[in-house]
């Protein structure tokens, strides 16, 4: 495994990780967009092992998500975005499989006892069962900046401006834009998965404590009212919304509009040519509004993916 540290400018310990984003904390970290500098944000799987030895929430000592940060970007504005780049995420030696009772579209077939497994990962992959080994594919469960106001939650939902996302697609390679709401934005993230099914759809991917290795940009004035990813191949609009269909429209409406208005198309030709390739799926399994406190774990409103190919462009 990779150094964790190892020609990093800015390393980040997760002993700086905690539940909430927010600008009402002291940043971490103050940096100048646009340098190349790179920050390590080392992430944290204490509450799977805390898990995997009580088999209990109410023993938790720690937080469930903790995010590290939060990086305070200079000159970063309301209305501005981050452009968050992901060059590297490296994982440590281990991941882990829990079931969260009451969590998940497995919750009624695994039922109501906790289930957890230690699992390994080495040069030959992720290996979930003895006879299941699988290519690491790690990720960014989490990343967000700050809200206007008070606190937003690191475990449930997604919000504008980032959070829970639980996107394959946040991977090393690809650049997550991110709406500035307060002056320094307040960057964290958390959540390292190893290796995570499309949807997320067992609430639980394989966990694992990792460092994401990220440079940080900022394009000012972009004015996006949700998250959206660029990789080698795609640009990616998030949508949320309840129900799940409101989150399709914002979603549509957003890659329509990065057509027309920033790439200069007719509207007849965006719409054409999303009504052709514009593929959409479900993102996370987090939801797009606060969950009934009474059913934590269970997701309101949707998080959805709109793909458009840089080829059309």
């Amino acid at each position: 495994m990779t150094d964790q540290r190892d020609g990093i400018d800015h390393f980040l310990g997760n002993e700086l990780g905690r539940p909430g984003f927010t600008a009402a904390v002291e940043p971490v970290l103050r940096i100048t967009p646009g340098t190349g500098e790179t920050i390590g944000f080392e992430t944290s799987d204490a509450v799977y092992a805390e898990l995997h030895e009580h088999h209990d929430l109410a023993q938790l000592s720690v937080p469930i998500n903790p995010v590290t940060g939060p990086v305070f970007v200079e000159g970063a504005m309301p209305g501005d975005a981050l452009a968050v780049t992901v060059h590297d995420i490296r994982l440590v030696d281990h991941g882990w499989s829990v079931s969260l009772p009451g969590s998940g579209a497995l919750q009624h077939v695994m039922g109501d006892e906790m289930f957890t497994r230690r699992v390994p990962i080495d040069a030959d992959g992720v290996h979930v069962t003895p006879r299941h080994t699988f290519e690491a594919r790690p990720m960014i469960g989490c990343m967000g900046t700050a809200p206007a106001e008070g606190e937003n939650s690191t475990i449930m939902p997604a919000y504008p401006q980032g959070g829970n996302m639980d996107v394959t697609e946040n991977t090393v390679g690809s650049t997550v834009y991110l709406p500035v709401m307060v002056e320094g934005a307040y960057l964290s993230i958390g959540d390292v998965h190893a290796i995570m099914a499309e949807g997320e759809s067992s609430f639980v991917a394989i966990e694992a404590q990792g460092t994401a290795v990220v440079s940080i940009d900022l394009v000012k004035g972009l004015g996006l009212r949700a998250p959206r990813i660029e990789t080698a191949d795609d640009w990616i609009f998030v949508g949320l919304g309840d129900p799940v269909q409101e989150s399709v429209r914002r979603g549509y409406e957003d890659a329509f509009s990065f057509l027309v208005d920033d790439h200069g198309w007719s509207r007849g030709d965006a719409y054409a040519v999303l009504s052709a390739v514009g593929h959409s799926r479900l993102g996370g399994p987090t939801g797009s509004v606060a969950p009934d406190p009474l059913h934590p774990f269970a997701a309101v409103g949707a998080v959805t993916l709109h793909r458009v190919p840089k080829s059309v462009l």
